[in-house]
């Protein structure tokens, strides 16, 4: 019996350094349960990777900071992030490749217990969203936008996506940020939209690799290839349409089939290309005043 539970023993031990290994040979990155990173869960579901010959390991978290902190620790060579994150990231020593734009996007919605339809309506009230980001960038130019005093409207930093919409929900916080398809899931629960980055032409997702990772030629090839599935993944989500991805999904994004069905059918995926100028400079300047 004990020759039997050592032997046991040495194999887990076995299998997980062999794990260890395989995973330590991998590109990792961090991604975030939202609509912008279904081209990465496309791409490892259904073999892109596999067929440009590279490893990718996706590391999901629930919080951008999260994603922040797993990159700068060299947990993970890469992220789904937004640019102010990212260059801020940048300002404070984190050399970043941005590797592309991404569909992420958010909207600005109020929950039906706050009786809010227009941006006015926000002097004195609540909203949440995460310090740094695109999302405090988003608050600020609303907030302008609407003629209101700043110091009038209370951003509330809300760091976990999930957390943010269950406040929505329960009629915690007035209004708030959020990503599809948890905006979708909000609005499902009677909540108004007052604004939508989609119809504004902001685009502020990008997908960003450490520097210091791609300095070694194999992550860097691996990177190349990676981005190649990417590309691939992105082709066929915008041919099929995401319904075509529906229990993908709801088990990446932990969100119901509902849900999926009922966001908007005109989703487009960039595919690979630079962040604007405009978006880049547009994030700058944010930091520029908020540091």
């Amino acid at each position: 019996m004990a020759a039997c539970t050592k032997n046991e023993e040495r194999s887990a031990v076995d299998e997980a350094w062999a794990a260890w290994v395989a995973d330590s040979a991998s590109l990792k990155i961090a991604v975030m349960p939202t609509i912008d990173c279904l081209p990465l869960f496309v791409a490892d579901e259904y073999g892109y990777f596999e067929r440009e010959s590279v490893s990718v390991s996706l590391y999901p978290y629930m919080a951008q900071m999260d994603c922040d902190t797993a990159l700068t620790g060299g947990w993970v060579d890469g992220m789904m992030t937004d640019l102010v994150r990212a260059e801020r990231m940048q300002q404070q020593g984190t050399a970043l490749h941005y590797a592309t734009t991404t569909a992420l996007a958010w909207q600005l919605l109020t929950g039906h217990q706050a009786r809010i339809s227009r941006l006015k309506q926000l002097d004195d009230k609540m909203v949440a969203m995460t310090r740094y980001s695109a999302t405090a960038l988003l608050a600020d130019m609303l907030v302008d936008s609407a003629g209101l005093q700043s110091e009038r409207v209370f951003r509330i930093q809300v760091n976990d996506v999930n957390v943010r919409l269950r406040m929505l929900q329960t009629g915690v916080m007035d209004a708030l940020l959020l990503p599809e398809p948890q905006a979708t899931v909000a609005r499902l629960s009677e909540a108004r939209v007052l604004y939508d980055t989609r119809q504004t032409g902001i685009n502020l997702g990008v997908l960003v690799f450490s520097e210091s990772a791609l300095a070694d030629s194999l992550r860097h090839t691996q990177m190349e290839g990676m981005m190649r599935a990417y590309a691939a993944a992105c082709d066929t989500i915008n041919e099929r349409g995401i319904s075509t991805y529906k229990d993908l999904v709801v088990r990446c994004c932990g969100v119901s089939a509902e849900a999926v069905d009922s966001m908007s059918l005109d989703w487009k995926y960039p595919g690979v290309q630079p962040p604007s100028p405009v978006d880049v400079e547009r994030a700058r300047r944010f930091l520029m005043h908020n540091n």
